[in-house]
């Protein structure tokens, strides 16, 4: 939960320094990868996943917590396995939770500053993200392109949750009404 209290840039900034070319584990990555991970695409896809993690685990959880021990009991009464019970009982009733995580980890991703701009930079074609462009466009007073990308983000952040919201109710009630 620590990446929902830090600031992203104190993230970004750890993250520069223990994956850089300077750390033990930078150089480990680079000799393994044939790359350097800072200031690359690839950087920011490992930063984003640490970022997101608390993101994807919150609905994850909920939904396990919310599948009724009985069915776990009444798989294993029927001789699956906790392997079996996972894959054919759980992971189809929690999928709007798996669902929800993905959509709120992709929409933060996309308006995702302080880790992307330490640990990737703003490189053009490389990483250079939406927010990031955002930012240069207020500081070229350049309020219009910045409103129209905001808008973007704004618009995509709503209909992501409304579809999230929509599809995990619908899913949710049609979960239950399966398990009376």
């Amino acid at each position: 939960m620590v990446p929902l209290v830090l600031p992203p840039t104190v993230i970004g900034y750890y993250l520069l320094v223990g994956l850089g070319s300077q750390s033990w584990l930078g150089q480990l990555l680079e000799n393994l990868l044939g790359q350097q991970l800072v200031f690359h695409f690839s950087g920011l896809v490992v930063a984003s996943i640490l970022v997101n993690i608390p993101f994807a685990i919150q609905p994850i959880q909920r939904a396990f917590e919310a599948v009724p021990e009985e069915v776990r009991d009444a798989g294993a009464c029927c001789g699956m396995s906790p392997l079996k019970v996972l894959f054919r009982i759980e992971l189809p009733m929690v999928w709007p939770g798996v669902l929800t995580a993905l959509v709120l980890c992709f929409s933060h991703v996309l308006g995702e500053f302080g880790v992307v701009l330490m640990m990737g930079g703003n490189i053009a074609g490389e990483t250079k993200t939406i927010a990031i462009s955002i930012y240069d466009s207020v500081q070229a007073f350049d309020f219009a392109s910045a409103g129209q990308m905001s808008l973007v983000l704004l618009l995509f952040a709503i209909t992501a949750l409304a579809l999230t919201t929509s599809l995990s109710r619908r899913l949710g009630g049609m979960n239950v009404s399966r398990r009376r």
